[in-house]
């Protein structure tokens, strides 16, 4: 009697553990991308739209520098400050922001000698445009270069390296955004990731699903300026079956509970 009885306990542990290890291991299809969602698609170009150019809200900034062959119009128009020397202006982001034009919440921005330009709703090139027109009312050979200074992403939850990362590039999409993060952990729900992006209405909850290659023709496949990307966790991870999960405490307590029962069994 003793002997089934050991058996018993033996095999009961061992499903036990191939139970909880099993449980604790992410399916691969959870977390491959750009799955064809037909076996027979073998389409390998993928047609989306083409992003649309951010337009210039209240409360944005914009970098905005005037070049023209004489030194002293260059001083004159273009913003310094005590961190800035000619093109050192570059060298960090408080910087910038010290030397960008602020959007005011009717949509002006006040240039030298030009005085209020009304910008809400143009592109940046549209807003080099218009500046560029004024300026050459009163110099000549000038080149307008408008860059956004607030392109900003923040990129929150099952990622690896979560944060605010400031893009400086006209365009950015979702993939290139999350390998700034350093890619989603094991647990991130690919199906599931959440893009807030603030529109004139208020902020919009856009439900992605990463694993289909059909996002890459979806309107949110580029980001656009203070877009918010969440990755919720897998309900795996909501169990608890994550890499910190203290599993040679539990083996051992499963163990020791078990041998405990066998050796009562026994008495």
């Amino acid at each position: 009697m003793k002997q089934p009885l050991k058996l018993l306990n033996k095999v009961a542990f061992l499903l036990l553990v191939i139970t909880i290890v099993f449980s604790s291991c992410v399916p691969q299809k959870k977390i491959l991308y750009l799955q064809k969602q037909q076996e027979k698609d073998t389409a390998s170009v993928y047609a989306h739209k083409h992003p649309p150019d951010y337009k210039i809200q209240p409360r944005d900034n914009l970098y905005i520098k005037l070049f023209t062959l004489d030194e002293k119009s260059n001083l004159f128009f273009n913003k310094q400050t005590s961190a800035s020397n000619g093109y050192n202006d570059y060298a960090n982001d408080a910087s910038i922001y010290l030397n960008s034009y602020s959007v005011s919440p009717d949509g002006y921005i006040d240039f030298p000698i030009v005085g209020k330009v009304m910008i809400k709703d143009l592109t940046a090139l549209q807003v080099k445009d218009v500046l560029q027109k004024l300026v050459d009312e009163y110099l000549k050979e000038t080149v307008v270069v408008v860059k956004m200074v607030n392109f900003k992403i923040t990129i929150l939850g099952e990622v690896n390296h979560p944060g605010e990362f400031t893009i400086y590039q006209d365009k950015i999409n979702f993939f290139e955004a999350i390998s700034l993060a350093n890619d989603l952990t094991d647990f991130g729900n690919r199906k599931k990731a959440v893009l807030i992006r603030l529109e004139p209405q208020g902020s919009r909850i856009y439900k992605l699903d990463i694993t289909s290659d059909n996002f890459l023709k979806s309107d949110q496949y580029y980001l656009q300026p203070n877009d918010i990307i969440y990755i919720q966790p897998l309900s795996y991870k909501r169990w608890g079956f994550g890499s910190t999960f203290p599993w040679a405490i539990v083996l051992a307590g499963i163990s020791a509970g078990l041998l405990l029962v066998t050796y009562a069994k026994t008495l």
